[in-house]
């Protein structure tokens, strides 16, 4: 599954009713949980949003057309592939039906600014308690999206998944992190994600617990464990942060890193550590320390990929890759932003 532009630090900023429960719900990060019995001053509480009854002028059953809605801003812009809406916990109070609506802003609009909505999923019947994944064909890049429920109700989680597009102006001559989500970059393969997702080590903000990096079983044959990222773009790499916060008993003994502008993976295929690239050595095997943020300054050369090595096995908090694009790598930026308006 492709990243969640709504958890890049999205934000949730409008919506039309939230009497029962707070719209911020519908992003959290962990999965919706519910307890039964637990009443507050406006009923049962839930994990996500939940909006108020709705009635017709004379108290009884609203128009069909009426409905309720939220507004949630991308964390990036992106271009989404699938939309998540789940009803978990919601039964007799799940909305009827949802229909999910996107647009691109730039710059910083308030709710009330944003314009020129395309549908990217139809009017279509929900049911209670259940994970909702609706496909969406276009590959238009957008910054916000708006659900839409038909008439009223409560939903659990809303997930946008799609690949970042990061404007290429606020990147081209700057030195920033070529390796992090949030600016395009993905985690496309790697070796064993038994505990933790490997693309905990490129997702923004410092790590809040051990369970939110890149941790791996305990390896008991002869090798080591990797990942591979492909870059924001085409880039020259100078500095290295290799982050093991969190892990104390479980950190690697040895990590070490590789470039390559050779690698025809996408995210998600398998691969024997891309073996079918050409590497070279970016940073050589290094011991590292439990709960330490390693920095290393390295001479990198053109690359699109990143293979990080952990020796044997272990635990990563955070890869953080400094580094400019190349002219190249702005060129593809730049022309993937103009694809996709």
């Amino acid at each position: 599954m492709l990243p969640d532009l709504l958890r890049l630090r999205g934000s949730v900023v409008a919506a039309s009713d939230e009497f029962f429960a707070g719209k911020e719900n519908l992003i959290k990060a962990a999965a919706p949980v519910f307890t039964p019995h637990s009443f507050g001053p406006r009923g049962q509480v839930y994990d996500g949003w939940e909006t108020r009854r709705r009635r017709g002028p004379d108290g009884s059953t609203p128009d069909p057309a009426e409905h309720d809605w939220v507004v949630a801003r991308f964390g990036a812009p992106g271009v989404v592939h699938a939309v998540v809406v789940d009803t978990a916990f919601f039964t007799g109070n799940a909305p009827q039906a949802c229909s999910v609506q996107a647009c691109f802003a730039g710059g910083y609009p308030s709710p009330a600014e944003l314009a020129d909505w395309a549908e990217i999923v139809p009017r279509t019947p929900l049911s209670g308690d259940n994970r909702h994944v609706f496909p969406v064909a276009s590959r238009r890049r957008f910054s916000h999206v708006r659900l839409n429920i038909f008439p009223d109700g409560g939903v659990a989680r809303l997930r946008a998944h799609g690949e970042v597009v990061p404007a290429p102006g606020m990147l081209d001559g700057l030195t920033f992190d070529v390796a992090a989500l949030e600016n395009g970059a993905d985690v496309i393969a790697c070796s064993d994600e038994f505990y933790s997702v490997p693309r905990n080590v490129i997702s923004p903000g410092l790590p809040a617990a051990m369970g939110d990096g890149w941790e791996t079983r305990r390896r008991r044959a002869p090798g080591h464990e990797w990942l591979i990222v492909r870059l924001a773009g085409q880039s020259v790499i100078r500095v290295a942060e290799i982050d093991t916060s969190w892990f104390r008993g479980n950190s690697p003994g040895h990590v070490s890193l590789e470039t390559s502008d050779t690698v025809s993976l996408e995210a998600g295929e398998s691969s024997e550590a891309g073996d079918g690239a050409s590497w070279s050595e970016l940073l050589p095997r290094v011991r590292t320390q439990p709960d330490t943020v390693h920095r290393f300054r390295v001479n990198g050369r053109p690359a699109t990929h990143v293979r990080l090595s952990i020796y044997p096995d272990g635990g990563v908090a955070r890869l953080r890759l400094y580094g400019s694009l190349t002219s190249d790598g702005f060129t593809a930026l730049t022309r993937k932003w103009q694809q996709t308006a």
